[in-house]
């Protein structure tokens, strides 16, 4: 009877107002996000951090202090774990967060508490990134080593085009694409795709996440039959002095609301409820819109426990347990991207949708 070990890899969020300092100061202090040297990126992420709670405070009050994040990643879990169901062995899916509880140490003691036969990480990052997934896996190869784990393991690096991921937004987006043109009277939306931004500097160093997000925007355009030009991409969550990639969503809905057209927001990059999506696109952004003289502003629900997509992520699963060597490229991105592939990274088993 074999013992299967899944590892959720996610970002993590406060839980309660008093997590939200230290919550920003890891955030910070990673060398995947922060890219300075020690001491100075420790007294840089303090100070930053100091700065940002009182803003951060205010955007999680209107969740009542603190995040759903880690709610909606048990959900997640308990339903990929009912999805899994081995009938000759046993799985258990766990969560190890980035940057608040549970953290990787944490997560990396109950599984080896577990005693698996094999292990597999799972990112809950549909497209790779060196500030996302990259930090994840480095966190957990700590984690696991202190906590002594030796069971194989086998890495997921993304899945930006899989088909249950791809299937359960297309389904979530018809529905939203038909409230908009309801509201609207018929009139087509305009049909914003959204993900959270990155700085201008580590997407042309290398980092693959933004041709991946691309990619998960041409296959769901495809899945819902938009011809090209039919939807943009913008990107979310901006922060700091530093140049990020564009075009901001902020900017594409003041376009659209300038030109009176529905507007129509799909989180392309996000697969659960928090911060940036309640707060962010469900009250700024919909304040701003509103502000610029949009009548019609609807926002798609992210993927959360979709039954496409918890299926998209036990094959995900199956095809890294089924994996015997360090690549399985399936997809655009990573024959594009050669060696700054993430599946590539050696001495890691990855496979990739």
């Amino acid at each position: 009877m074999s013992r299967l070990a899944v590892v959720l890899f996610n970002l993590g969020a406060p839980d309660a107002p008093a997590a939200i300092e230290p919550f920003l100061f890891n955030l910070f202090n990673d060398p995947a996000i922060l890219r300075l040297p020690q001491p100075l990126r420790w007294t840089l992420a303090r100070l930053i951090a100091r700065r940002r709670t009182p803003v951060a405070r205010e955007i999680y009050g209107h969740l009542g202090g603190g995040s759903p994040l880690l709610a909606n990643t048990a959900a997640q879990a308990a339903a990929l774990e009912k999805a899994l169901a081995p009938k000759d062995g046993t799985a258990r899916v766990f969560i190890a967060m980035r940057y608040w509880h549970p953290l990787s140490q944490a997560a990396a003691r109950e599984v080896a508490a577990f005693e698996p036969d094999e292990i597999v990480l799972l990112p809950l990052y549909p497209q790779y990134s060196t500030t996302t997934t990259a930090s994840s896996l480095a966190a957990w190869r700590r984690a696991a080593a202190d906590a002594g784990l030796a069971a194989p393991t086998r890495a997921v690096c993304c899945y930006a085009p899989e088909e249950g991921f791809i299937a359960a937004l297309a389904d979530l987006a018809r529905l939203g694409l038909a409230e908009a043109e309801r509201q609207g009277c018929g009139a087509r939306p305009r049909i914003i795709f959204t993900a959270h931004g990155l700085p201008l500097r580590i997407a042309k160093g290398g980092d693959p996440y933004v041709g991946q997000v691309e990619d998960t925007c041409r296959a769901l355009a495809s899945r819902l039959g938009l011809a090209a030009g039919a939807w943009e991409l913008g990107f979310q969550s901006r922060v700091g002095p530093l140049q990020w990639v564009g075009p901001g969503t902020d900017e594409l809905i003041v376009d659209a609301a300038a030109k009176g057209e529905p507007i129509l927001l799909v989180p392309v990059a996000f697969v659960s409820e928090h911060s940036e999506t309640l707060v962010e696109l469900d009250i700024t952004y919909r304040e701003l819109a509103t502000a610029r003289g949009a009548r019609v502003y609807v926002r798609v629900p992210t993927v959360g426990t979709h039954p496409d997509f918890i299926a998209g992520l036990a094959r995900s699963v199956g095809l890294a347990r089924a994996s015997r060597r360090p690549v399985l490229a399936i997809g655009s991105s990573c024959g594009a991207l050669a060696s700054r592939c993430p599946c590539r990274i050696p001495s890691e088993e990855t496979v990739s949708q």
